[in-house]
């Protein structure tokens, strides 16, 4: 599925809540799913779900399944209990990158930030590397801290285009343990659409 839903019969588009920083998987499923709308960006799921069932939002993406680790939580429970509508919904390929400063080598790393459900579909592959898990907020939330912080023992595990959003270098792309690493996220509104 190319999109989830239609854009509003005036072609204007509304306001898509996702969890995140600019940046992030929910981010970019946004933009690719949603194009028209504008993209709003919440700390919690909680959050982008209160959004929709206040008005504020017109609907939210929000990722309840990995192909990789099974249900994401706590988004899964918080979509079951939100008394929104599931619109629509769309498997997304999830492929992870290393973020690091600018000319750091992978030698120099130590630690990995990272939202816990993107650390647990790379379990694998960070512990290969001897890199310890630092759980964060958010994949792009991540790469916005390691850059920010100019330590050159951090690096993130998030989208390839967080390096983008926030001056990072990839140091390796496919981190994922699984080759067909997928998430589904789903479209939640008032009402049926």
């Amino acid at each position: 599925m190319d999109d989830i839903g239609k854009p509003q019969s005036d072609d204007r588009g509304g306001r898509t809540a996702y969890q995140g920083a600019p940046g992030a998987f929910s981010h970019e499923a946004c933009a690719q799913l949603r194009p028209w709308d504008e993209h709003v960006p919440f700390d919690t799921f909680e959050e982008a779900i209160d959004a929709v069932k206040s008005g504020a939002c017109d609907c939210a993406l929000i990722p309840v399944e990995n192909s990789t680790i099974g249900q994401v939580e706590p988004a899964a429970t918080l979509v079951r209990s939100s008394g929104l509508a599931v619109a629509g919904e769309a498997w997304r390929p999830i492929r992870m990158a290393l973020l690091a400063l600018n000319g750091v080598e992978l030698g120099e790393l130590r630690s990995v930030a990272s939202h816990p459900v993107a650390l647990a579909q790379c379990a694998g592959s960070l512990a290969a590397l001897k890199l310890a898990p630092v759980e964060a907020f958010d994949t792009a939330g991540a790469a916005r801290e390691v850059s920010e912080s100019g330590d050159r023992t951090r690096a993130a595990l998030g989208p390839a285009a967080a390096a983008e959003v926030y001056g990072l270098s990839i140091l390796r792309h496919d981190l994922q343990d699984s080759a067909d690493n997928r998430t589904r996220f789903v479209l939640l509104t008032r009402e049926a659409g």
